[in-house]
């Protein structure tokens, strides 16, 4: 594949914006547009259930880059507008509204959705995911002290916001179905650990619990039914209960699917034009022999830089071993490596 002369990235989170950064800065020229389905320039999401949820954060100190350095650099971005379909035969992208884009090279950054609450209930007002700064507006406004907060799922997501939650004066009850919290990521003395400091700042966790379903009266939320009767009070439920990967575009227009759009260790999929990268992708993890999706900022800088050298023909950075944190209270969790 020569150097292609037009570039589009669906996809405008950590990893569209990576891409971008890295292809200006390895000295490409040639035409870039960066379509996002949200209403705002790629930003950091990690702050979402941290400093950005305490309001100790401001949304313009969430992006990634100001508003100028797309138009300095001559980059088209188009804002509040979903991909319907890829046309690999004439290399072009169909826009909802009708708009149509043609490409050379097409990256495919179109991120994770969070696993929805399979209950009943789970559509009355007062549930919430939490994955964008929408999703944080809605939140913030039910956060108020004295209300009851329910978390259902104790990984990063569910925790960090059980913390901010205390921070800002809610009751705190969190429900995990596995025998521990952060059980898919670290080890039983670090989730003891955890389990202890949440524990020690009030929050009343759960683990070995099965939520069933989500009770309201007129359409909001007021309890949780456990799988054991139990019916827990809860003003504001959280899922936090994991993602999946925006793959449905690739599945449609026949690339690889499996946990994620596969790739190779350049980022390329089975189409030699169109790659993936970030929290969509499967990717081969080189530390590990094996294939897999890595859910992370880390990832998506990594394969935004490596997909940037793959379409400009330089080397291509070494894979780096994956990396994680989270922020709890006052205290930082770091990770290097994969908990297996």
């Amino acid at each position: 594949m020569t150097i292609p002369e037009k570039i589009v990235i669906i996809g405008a989170g950590q990893a569209g914006g990576q891409a971008c950064f890295s292809l200006r800065q390895l000295g490409y020229e040639g035409s870039i547009t960066l379509v996002g389905d949200e209403p705002v320039l790629p930003y950091q999401r990690p702050p979402l259930s941290k400093a950005y949820m305490m309001g100790e954060l401001s949304e313009d100190r969430l992006f990634l880059k100001p508003a100028a350095w797309y138009e300095d650099n001559n980059v088209d971005v188009i804002l509040s507008m979903r991909a319907l379909s890829i046309d690999r035969v004439e290399k072009k992208v169909h826009l909802e509204h009708g708009g149509e884009l043609e490409y050379d090279a097409l990256i495919l950054a179109t991120g994770s959705r969070p696993r929805p609450l399979p209950l009943k209930g789970a559509s009355l007002k007062g549930v919430h995911d939490l994955r964008s700064i929408t999703d944080v507006e809605r939140i913030k406004t039910s956060m108020v002290a004295g209300r009851q907060l329910v978390v259902i799922g104790a990984g990063y997501i569910g925790l960090e916001a059980a913390a901010v939650a205390r921070k800002m004066g809610l009751s705190v009850i969190v429900l995990e179905r596995a025998d521990r919290v952060l059980s898919r990521v670290t080890s039983v003395v670090m989730s003891e650990f955890f389990a202890n400091e949440h524990q020690s700042q009030g929050v009343d966790i759960k683990t070995d619990v099965i939520a069933q379903e989500i009770l309201g009266k007129n359409d909001q939320v007021n309890a949780v039914r456990m799988s054991n009767s139990e019916v827990i009070k809860a003003d504001i439920v959280l899922a936090g209960i994991g993602i999946l990967p925006n793959d449905e575009l690739a599945k449609e227009a026949r690339i690889a699917c499996e946990n994620g759009i596969i790739v190779n260790s350049e980022t390329c999929t089975d189409d030699p034009s169109i790659f993936a990268i970030g929290d969509c992708a499967e990717r081969p993890l080189v530390h590990y022999d094996r294939r897999g999706g890595l859910e992370s900022v880390h990832n998506a800088i990594e394969q935004g830089k490596i997909v940037a050298a793959t379409l400009l023909k330089k080397p291509t950075p070494k894979a780096d071993c994956p990396w994680f944190w989270s922020d709890q209270y006052d205290l930082k969790l770091q990770i290097a490596g994969l908990s297996s």
